[in-house]
């Protein structure tokens, strides 16, 4: 199932890819209520099922990314949150027919050109977003990169968060490195650098927090990265290995 899903992505991934970029990122850090959190959207004209941002953030003292998506009308945008796996199979991978309604949803913020600010409510309790922006990247016009950004994937595990270092090289803005980081501690334990001359890794997801995956097989944890070329992208995949306690390459 998971192969088919990740064939069926790439291949609306790479059609469109082939056009122009779609990546237009903003990184925030700052509070919700009184913890900080690392908050990132990503703003298209559309996902699909008429959502126009996705996002991913996480409060500090978990690291446990939050899969988030929504609307956007001008700078204002209405966010919800993705509160299980079903659901995020049904809103991320499947999409719906209808429109979403995001009506209820926690986040009413505003965007500008150096903070996003606004409320998050969740039915309980009403808490102040007060977070200044802090990198950018956008490849749907040359390419440009503000700040030093930081990718938080929706995927992770038990023990483990990801997030990827991307750069504008030569050859266009890709990831340049993949980070392990433990979610107790925050401290990175690997970094995995990708060699490639072609700066295709991380580029072909229609999300780009999609572009890193994780399962387990055979009791094993897994990580997936996809990368771009010329057809239809490939991935590859990489197994922890219980002795050095770090992810290793299998193809």
């Amino acid at each position: 199932m998971k192969a088919a899903i990740l064939v069926i992505i790439s291949v609306f991934a790479f059609s469109s890819q082939a056009v122009a970029g779609w990546y237009r990122i903003e990184n925030f850090e700052g509070l919700v209520g009184q913890r900080p959190v690392h908050f990132s959207i990503q703003r298209y004209d559309g996902f699909g099922s008429g959502i126009t941002v996705k996002g991913s953030y996480f409060y500090d003292d978990e690291r446990k990314p939050i899969a988030l998506y929504g609307k956007a009308n001008g700078e204002t945008l209405e966010l919800c949150e993705i509160a299980n796996d079903q659901e995020f199979r049904e809103k991320m991978i499947v999409g719906s027919k209808t429109p979403i309604d995001t009506a209820g949803c926690p986040f009413a913020i505003k965007v500008d050109a150096t903070a996003m600010t606004g409320v998050r409510n969740d039915g309980k309790a009403a808490e102040a977003v007060t977070l200044k922006k802090v990198a950018a990247l956008d490849d749907t016009s040359g390419g440009v990169i503000t700040g030093a950004i930081q990718i938080p994937f929706w995927a992770h595990n038990a023990n483990h968060s990801f997030s990827g270092n991307y750069e504008k090289t030569a050859f266009g803005i890709c990831m340049t490195t993949l980070r392990v980081i433990d979610r107790i501690t925050g401290r990175v334990n690997q970094e995995i650098r990708f060699k490639n001359e072609a700066c295709d890794a991380g580029m072909v997801m229609t999300s780009i927090y999609q572009n890193v995956e994780t399962f387990v097989e055979d009791g094993a944890d897994i990580v997936v990265v996809n990368f771009k070329d010329g057809g239809m992208g490939y991935s590859r995949s990489f197994k922890f290995d219980a002795i050095t306690r770090t992810f290793k390459q299998t193809d």
